[in-house]
Protein backbone atom coordinates (compact mmCIF):
# COMPACT_ATOMS: atom_id res chain seq x y z
CA UNK A 1 0.00 0.00 0.00
CA UNK A 2 1.29 3.44 -0.98
CA UNK A 3 -0.64 6.62 -0.28
CA UNK A 4 0.55 9.97 -1.61
CA UNK A 5 -0.96 13.11 -0.07
CA UNK A 6 -0.81 16.13 -2.33
CA UNK A 7 -2.08 19.69 -2.19
CA UNK A 8 -1.03 23.26 -1.63
CA UNK A 9 1.34 24.12 1.19
CA UNK A 10 -0.55 24.48 4.45
CA UNK A 11 -3.37 22.06 3.62
CA UNK A 12 -2.35 19.66 6.39
CA UNK A 13 -0.65 16.89 4.45
CA UNK A 14 1.88 16.20 7.20
CA UNK A 15 -0.66 16.44 10.01
CA UNK A 16 -3.10 14.09 8.27
CA UNK A 17 -0.36 11.83 6.93
CA UNK A 18 1.03 11.10 10.39
CA UNK A 19 -2.43 10.30 11.77
CA UNK A 20 -3.34 8.16 8.75
CA UNK A 21 -0.12 6.16 8.95
CA UNK A 22 -0.62 5.48 12.66
CA UNK A 23 -4.23 4.42 12.04
CA UNK A 24 -3.22 2.07 9.22
CA UNK A 25 -0.16 0.76 11.06
CA UNK A 26 2.22 1.79 8.28
CA UNK A 27 5.16 4.19 7.95
CA UNK A 28 4.86 7.93 7.36
CA UNK A 29 7.31 10.01 5.35
CA UNK A 30 7.31 13.73 4.70
CA UNK A 31 9.06 14.23 1.37
CA UNK A 32 10.64 17.53 2.43
CA UNK A 33 12.03 15.92 5.59
CA UNK A 34 13.48 13.05 3.54
CA UNK A 35 15.21 15.59 1.31
CA UNK A 36 16.57 17.50 4.31
CA UNK A 37 17.87 14.30 5.89
CA UNK A 38 19.49 13.05 2.68
CA UNK A 39 21.21 16.31 1.80
CA UNK A 40 21.73 17.51 5.39
CA UNK A 41 20.39 20.97 4.55
CA UNK A 42 17.08 22.71 5.20
CA UNK A 43 14.70 23.20 2.29
CA UNK A 44 15.38 26.93 2.58
CA UNK A 45 19.14 26.33 2.27
CA UNK A 46 18.63 24.00 -0.70
CA UNK A 47 16.50 26.66 -2.44
CA UNK A 48 19.15 29.30 -1.69
CA UNK A 49 22.03 27.18 -2.97
CA UNK A 50 20.46 25.41 -5.97
CA UNK A 51 17.35 27.46 -6.79
CA UNK A 52 13.93 26.00 -7.34
CA UNK A 53 15.03 23.97 -10.37
CA UNK A 54 17.82 22.32 -8.37
CA UNK A 55 15.42 21.60 -5.52
CA UNK A 56 12.89 20.02 -7.91
CA UNK A 57 15.57 17.66 -9.25
CA UNK A 58 16.39 16.49 -5.73
CA UNK A 59 12.69 16.19 -4.92
CA UNK A 60 12.15 14.05 -8.04
CA UNK A 61 14.94 11.66 -7.02
CA UNK A 62 13.70 11.27 -3.45
CA UNK A 63 10.05 10.86 -4.55
CA UNK A 64 11.04 8.05 -6.90
CA UNK A 65 13.05 6.36 -4.16
CA UNK A 66 10.32 6.69 -1.51
CA UNK A 67 7.68 5.66 -4.03
CA UNK A 68 9.26 2.20 -4.13
CA UNK A 69 8.75 1.67 -0.38
CA UNK A 70 5.92 -0.63 0.69
CA UNK A 71 3.17 0.29 3.17
CA UNK A 72 3.77 4.02 3.38
CA UNK A 73 1.98 7.32 3.53
CA UNK A 74 4.01 10.05 1.83
CA UNK A 75 3.19 13.74 2.30
CA UNK A 76 4.47 15.53 -0.79
CA UNK A 77 5.51 19.14 -1.16
CA UNK A 78 2.97 21.50 -2.68
CA UNK A 79 4.84 21.68 -5.99
CA UNK A 80 5.75 18.01 -6.28
CA UNK A 81 2.91 17.03 -8.66
CA UNK A 82 3.86 19.73 -11.19
CA UNK A 83 7.32 18.58 -12.13
CA UNK A 84 8.65 15.86 -14.39
CA UNK A 85 6.37 12.80 -14.40
CA UNK A 86 5.71 13.03 -10.66
CA UNK A 87 1.90 13.02 -10.77
CA UNK A 88 1.71 10.17 -13.26
CA UNK A 89 4.32 8.28 -11.25
CA UNK A 90 2.38 8.65 -7.99
CA UNK A 91 -0.87 7.56 -9.68
CA UNK A 92 0.90 4.47 -11.05
CA UNK A 93 2.53 3.57 -7.75
CA UNK A 94 -0.31 4.07 -5.31
CA UNK A 95 -3.34 6.04 -4.21
CA UNK A 96 -3.17 9.81 -4.57
CA UNK A 97 -5.28 12.02 -2.35
CA UNK A 98 -5.67 15.76 -2.90
CA UNK A 99 -6.22 17.78 0.27
CA UNK A 100 -8.19 20.80 -0.85
CA UNK A 101 -8.40 23.79 1.48
CA UNK A 102 -10.09 27.16 1.16
CA UNK A 103 -8.05 30.29 0.46
CA UNK A 104 -8.98 31.60 3.92
CA UNK A 105 -7.68 28.47 5.64
CA UNK A 106 -4.46 28.58 3.63
CA UNK A 107 -3.85 32.23 4.47
CA UNK A 108 -4.39 31.63 8.18
CA UNK A 109 -2.15 28.57 8.33
CA UNK A 110 0.59 30.02 6.14
CA UNK A 111 0.72 33.29 8.06
CA UNK A 112 1.42 31.21 11.16
CA UNK A 113 4.47 29.40 9.73
CA UNK A 114 5.39 31.24 6.54
CA UNK A 115 8.99 31.92 7.57
CA UNK A 116 9.74 28.18 7.19
CA UNK A 117 8.56 28.14 3.56
CA UNK A 118 10.91 29.59 0.94
CA UNK A 119 8.21 30.56 -1.56
CA UNK A 120 6.28 32.72 0.93
CA UNK A 121 8.92 33.74 3.48
CA UNK A 122 8.49 37.49 2.92
CA UNK A 123 4.80 37.65 2.08
CA UNK A 124 1.88 38.60 4.31
CA UNK A 125 -1.62 40.07 4.15
CA UNK A 126 -2.96 40.83 0.68
CA UNK A 127 0.39 39.98 -0.90
CA UNK A 128 0.16 36.46 0.56
CA UNK A 129 -3.46 36.09 -0.55
CA UNK A 130 -2.67 37.18 -4.12
CA UNK A 131 0.28 34.78 -4.21
CA UNK A 132 -1.85 31.86 -2.98
CA UNK A 133 -4.67 32.57 -5.44
CA UNK A 134 -2.27 32.85 -8.39
CA UNK A 135 -0.15 29.82 -7.52
CA UNK A 136 -3.14 27.64 -6.65
CA UNK A 137 -4.69 28.42 -10.03
CA UNK A 138 -1.53 27.08 -11.71
CA UNK A 139 -1.21 24.03 -9.48
CA UNK A 140 -4.78 22.86 -9.10
CA UNK A 141 -5.03 21.21 -12.55
CA UNK A 142 -2.24 18.88 -11.40
CA UNK A 143 -3.81 18.30 -7.99
CA UNK A 144 -7.08 17.36 -9.66
CA UNK A 145 -5.34 14.40 -11.30
CA UNK A 146 -5.38 12.68 -7.90
CA UNK A 147 -7.64 9.65 -7.56
CA UNK A 148 -9.36 11.09 -4.51
CA UNK A 149 -9.99 14.47 -2.96
CA UNK A 150 -10.92 15.45 0.58
CA UNK A 151 -11.29 18.74 2.40
CA UNK A 152 -8.15 19.91 4.15
CA UNK A 153 -9.98 22.62 6.11
CA UNK A 154 -11.16 20.13 8.73
CA UNK A 155 -7.84 19.32 10.39
CA UNK A 156 -8.00 21.78 13.27
CA UNK A 157 -8.25 19.34 16.17
CA UNK A 158 -7.93 15.63 16.98
CA UNK A 159 -11.60 14.95 16.29
CA UNK A 160 -11.48 16.51 12.81
CA UNK A 161 -8.24 14.70 12.01
CA UNK A 162 -9.77 11.38 13.08
CA UNK A 163 -12.85 12.06 10.92
CA UNK A 164 -10.60 12.79 7.92
CA UNK A 165 -8.65 9.57 8.54
CA UNK A 166 -11.92 7.61 8.57
CA UNK A 167 -13.01 9.36 5.36
CA UNK A 168 -9.81 8.27 3.62
CA UNK A 169 -10.17 4.75 4.95
CA UNK A 170 -13.69 4.57 3.46
CA UNK A 171 -12.43 5.87 0.11
CA UNK A 172 -9.67 3.30 0.00
CA UNK A 173 -11.92 0.43 1.13
CA UNK A 174 -14.42 1.24 -1.65
CA UNK A 175 -11.60 0.88 -4.14
CA UNK A 176 -10.75 -2.59 -2.76
CA UNK A 177 -14.34 -3.88 -3.08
Amino acid sequence: MRIFLIGFMGTGKTTLGKALAIHLGITFYDLDQLIEQRYMKSITDIFSKYGEDGFRELEYKILHEAGEFENVVIACGGGTPLYYDNMDYMNRKGDTIYLKSSIETLIRRLEEDGAKRPLIAKKSGSQLKDFIVELLAKREPYYLKARYSIKGDRLEDKKQIAESVREIEKLLNKKLD
